[in-house]
């Protein structure tokens, strides 16, 4: 139930959102003093969801988005393979790929028949459109598709950026872990991903470019934390450490001056990380004892807090 206030006289009213028209703004009348007034029926019910999704924080998954506007830098890999190592862990994970290229799917070799154009567009449900990658492990795909869907989220009037959170509400308690990786650039999906996420790694290959872009994308950020206070940064992930010349971990240094605790152990480069979704491998299953499974071990670690890493 939602609690509306009348703005004349400021009596309280409760309501179920669920039970109001599908139309963009109601309009409802005061028990006390008849005032009537307009209600967004949509915003009301994107409250309703998110409400749903943390009555109970200690059953709710951790939502992490791996994100940055810069393309380049790591984030399906980051999202792929910390999403199998948290599952190789034991914990049960949900992998969220909200980019159109759809490469999360294609990483693991699989090819889910649906996947989150489906869940957003309410033609299936959150179960119908999961797809079963590994143990421990599942995927709602991403792809072309979500092209449509993004136009669809930018004509509503109202609420359109909580349009992820509602259809993912039935699912926050089913999952020790939501994994959602996203596209380059900064669109509606995006916004949607930040609004229902409560945690942000964001990958940063160790060039200039990059460190532009995450500059930018900081001032994004800031803009959905006016709406967002409990959205954090918790994770800075450098990436293609090559250590063999100076430039990177010149640029590690300056990352770890401006992030410091945030900054996390850098992920090495290496040659399985570009041979791997050829076979449809994860980077523990391509190449177990290769320092870049290495390194995502150290990282799972750090974000599960434990050592119980495969």
């Amino acid at each position: 139930m939602s609690v509306l206030v009348c703005p004349r006289c400021s009596r309280k009213h409760s309501v179920n959102p669920e039970k109001l028209p599908v139309a963009k703004v109601v309009f409802a009348r005061c028990k006390a003093c008849a005032h009537k007034f307009p209600v967004q029926a949509a915003q009301l019910r994107c409250i309703q969801a998110e409400k749903a999704a943390t009555s109970n924080c200690q059953n709710s998954a951790r939502k992490i988005c791996v994100t940055l506007s810069k393309g380049g830098v790591g984030k399906t890999t980051t999202a792929v393979n910390l999403s199998a190592a948290l599952a190789l862990a034991g914990f049960k994970v949900l992998l969220v790929d909200t980019d159109t290229q759809g490469q999360s799917s294609y990483m693991l070799g699989i090819k889910p028949e649906a996947g989150l154009t489906e869940l957003l567009t309410g033609e299936l449900t959150a179960e119908e459109a999961i797809t079963s990658a590994r143990k421990n492990l599942w995927l709602l795909g991403g792809g072309r598709s979500l092209a449509g869907v993004k136009r669809i989220i930018d004509k509503k009037a109202f609420g359109a950026e909580c349009t992820l959170s509602e259809a993912m509400a039935s699912q926050d308690s089913q999952f020790d872990f939501i994994i959602i990786d996203t596209s380059p650039g900064w669109d509606q999906l995006t916004v949607n991903v930040l609004f229902y996420s409560s945690e942000i790694l964001v990958p940063v290959a160790l060039e200039v470019m990059p460190l532009h872009g995450l500059s930018e994308f900081m001032k994004s950020l800031h803009s959905i934390q006016k709406y967002r206070a409990d959205l954090t940064l918790n994770y800075v992930l450098p990436t293609f450490m090559d250590t063999r010349v100076k430039h990177p971990q010149h640029i590690y240094a300056q990352l770890r001056e401006l992030y410091g605790a945030q900054i996390c152990k850098p992920i090495r480069y290496d040659a399985a990380f570009c041979d791997a979704p050829s076979y449809g491998k994860t980077i523990f299953e391509f190449a177990p004892t290769s320092r870049g499974a290495e390194d995502y071990r150290e990282l799972v670690r750090r974000v599960s807090d434990t050592k119980a890493v495969a």
